[in-house]
């Protein structure tokens, strides 16, 4: 067995590790296995790895990027995503281009409702609680069990239905919020998700989203 797998690393460093850098938690496992539990020594790892940095640039303005597009089944599913980065040359990049058409392959296979959980309506959210609470109850679960079990609804719900919290399909312990920060750090430059539009053949509807940020700003 390596030195790096032998050591066991506390759940709760890597949670702190992870907040810190934005990174995945299996490479904040990762590199905390091979800084031997130092806090600071496993954030050189990420550094030196490229993908410290992204919550940092979380805050930065993200005005340019560029839209793209994925046909699925034939020519049955459509999606339109908009993915904005810092600058158009980091948008015109090879890893950039790829996340884009990543992200929009996953709204076209999993078609998630809201961008994040910032975007669920108040309406959407009270009518799942009260599912979920009818249910709990129905089920005989004393007052203080059925909250906790609606807490873990939730969080089930937002992982279904939110993109951001989405299991990347091509890689399902990473989030697509996790794959974002780590080309974050790779391209040194914050990236976000504006909209997307999934259509499908013959749905008597379809499925518009877009962030908090981006619906409240005027119209050119």
């Amino acid at each position: 067995m390596s030195t790096e797998t032998a050591v066991k690393i506390d759940a709760k460093l890597v949670k702190e590790l992870r907040e810190k850098s934005g990174a995945p938690m299996g490479d904040c496992l990762k590199a905390l296995q091979e800084s031997k539990g130092d806090m600071e020594g496993a954030f050189v790892v990420l550094r030196k790895r490229g993908m410290a940095s992204a919550a940092k640039k979380a805050s930065r303005s993200t005005n340019e990027g560029a839209v793209g597009t994925y046909i699925h089944a034939g020519g049955k599913i459509g999606v339109l995503v908009e993915l904005n980065c810092e600058s158009d040359f980091v948008a015109l990049t090879p890893d950039f281009q790829e996340l884009l058409k990543d992200i929009a392959m996953h709204i076209a296979a999993t078609d998630p409702r809201y961008v994040s959980r910032n975007e669920v309506t108040a309406a959407d959210l009270d009518r799942e609680k009260d599912i979920y609470r009818s249910q709990a109850i129905a089920s005989g679960k004393p007052p203080a069990i059925v909250e906790k079990m609606l807490e873990g609804k939730l969080g089930k719900f937002y992982e279904e239905f939110c993109l951001l919290d989405q299991p990347f399909i091509k890689e399902q312990s990473h989030t697509i919020a996790q794959i974002i920060a780590a080309k974050v750090g790779k391209l040194g430059e914050n990236i976000s998700v504006r909209r997307f539009a999934r259509f499908k053949v013959g749905a008597p509807d379809w499925t518009v989203a877009t962030t908090k940020q981006a619906a409240e700003e005027p119209q050119a």
